[in-house]
């Protein structure tokens, strides 16, 4: 994890301590069931339950001499425990049962942060739609004039697009919180039918359809998959201001501060730093989905070609993955917009931005298709100095009456009370 692109908050959910920690946690969860099954006494699980987990160092101290890191951790936690818990500590389970359950709480607090920023990032959209609902711009297609439209209408897709990215990763977070707690090669051997669903509960999880002593990785590999589709929603919008904050536009800009340096060997320049920032971590997120799905096809009941993938790109797309979020946001809290300047390049666009409209008036008047377009592509190339003309006003007039238009502005309304209440 770099620390550059990574929260204070998601560093800590990832950190060793707190991988050790959730390993501890799922170990005393099994304890706990066996208690409630009648496997072993109370005095076991509290004499486990005083035993803090081991350190960092501790473990890497053990492991060094064992090369296995849940066996230095077992070693390193059972080491000053009463011999009784030590022998129940761990027994008929595999190292998988703990270092899928634990991933499975992991995964479920770095997606509570992922998703925090999203609502975040909803409300700024539609709070910047609705009140861009009324101002008028140049739309462009291919790069070109297109036709009028209202800059919040633009907003709100990448609004609707983030709201749908959003519900497709809490579908895969659902699908990723699993307990798996069955054993070598998964049959349960040794392991009361109760202990599975008592860790799961106690935990917060729900316990695996079935598992051959690993979960079957395609839940990880949709969930990154998620992950990778917000980010593209997220660098959607930042090239849109990338766009928009060229020199021949000049529509849109993102914030600055008032002692940002856009380059060190121009000095008038301001560069869209935040904005080519994120377009270059979306391309870290899409960069991580193919080692996932290759995570899927396992050898048989298991392998451990997975684990050197997931201990990288998890936290690493988790945390890339917030901050792109965040910094979006930002930029659309504080984005600059110029309501001068696009209406100005729509009047200078002139012919170009109701070429649409003209076809249209001429077929309805009954030329042929063929002729009415030669007849609006002749006037477009002939405008010389456009500054406007009664078809423009005409056409403005008609996208700020639009019914449709209200009716998506409605929608963003709706959308933005929904993430309000999903964030009380």
């Amino acid at each position: 994890m770099h620390d550059r692109y990574t929260s204070g908050e998601m560093a800590r959910v990832w950190s060793d301590e707190a991988k050790l920690a959730r390993w501890r946690e799922v170990e005393l969860a099994v304890l706990g069931a066996r208690v409630e099954a009648g496997e072993i006494s109370t005095d076991i699980l509290t004499a486990a339950e005083v035993i803090p987990a081991p350190s960092p160092r501790e473990v890497a101290e053990v492991e060094a001499d064992v090369r296995h890191d849940v066996v230095a951790f077992i070693y390193a936690w059972t080491a000053n425990m009463d011999d009784a818990a030590a022998r129940e500590v761990h027994r008929d389970l595999t190292s998988s049962d703990i270092v899928d359950t634990a991933q499975a709480l992991a995964l479920t607090a770095a997606s509570d942060l992922i998703l925090s920023a999203t609502r975040r990032l909803l409300l700024a959209l539609t709070g910047l739609a609705i009140a861009h609902r009324s101002t008028i711009y140049l739309a462009r297609t291919h790069g070109q004039a297109a036709a009028p439209d209202v800059f919040g209408h633009r907003l709100a897709d990448f609004a609707f697009a983030v709201d749908r990215a959003r519900r497709r990763f809490r579908s895969a977070v659902e699908e990723i919180g699993v307990a798996n707690i069955s054993g070598p090669v998964g049959t349960g051997v040794g392991i009361g039918a109760e202990v599975p669903e008592f860790v799961a509960a106690r935990l917060g999880l729900r316990t695996a359809a079935v598992s051959t002593q690993v979960v079957f990785r395609d839940g990880i590999a949709a969930w990154l998959c998620a992950l990778a589709v917000m980010a593209g929603a997220c660098e959607a919008i930042a090239t849109e201001v990338r766009l928009g904050q060229q020199e021949a536009i000049l529509e849109i800009f993102e914030p600055a501060g008032e002692r940002q340096q856009g380059s060190s060997a121009m000095p008038h320049k301001q560069n869209p730093i935040a904005s080519e920032n994120v377009c270059g971590l979306a391309r870290v997120v899409r960069g991580y989905v193919s080692p996932v799905l290759e995570d899927v096809a396992l050898w048989q009941h298991r392998d451990i070609s997975h684990s050197s993938v997931e201990r990288i790109v998890l936290p690493d797309a988790a945390a890339v993955t917030e901050r792109l979020l965040i910094t979006t946001s930002r930029i659309v809290e504080g984005l600059v917009v110029d309501a001068d300047a696009m209406r100005k390049n729509l009047l200078l666009a002139g012919s170009k931005a109701v070429s649409s409209r003209m076809l249209s008036t001429l077929l309805i008047s009954g030329i042929d298709r063929r002729t009415a377009t030669a007849q609006v592509a002749a006037r477009v190339a002939a405008e010389r100095s456009p500054n406007g003309s009664s078809e423009l006003d005409g056409a403005i007039a008609e996208v700020l009456e639009s019914s449709s238009l209200a009716k998506v502005f409605d929608d963003v309304l709706n959308l933005a009370e929904r993430t309000r209440q999903l964030r009380e």
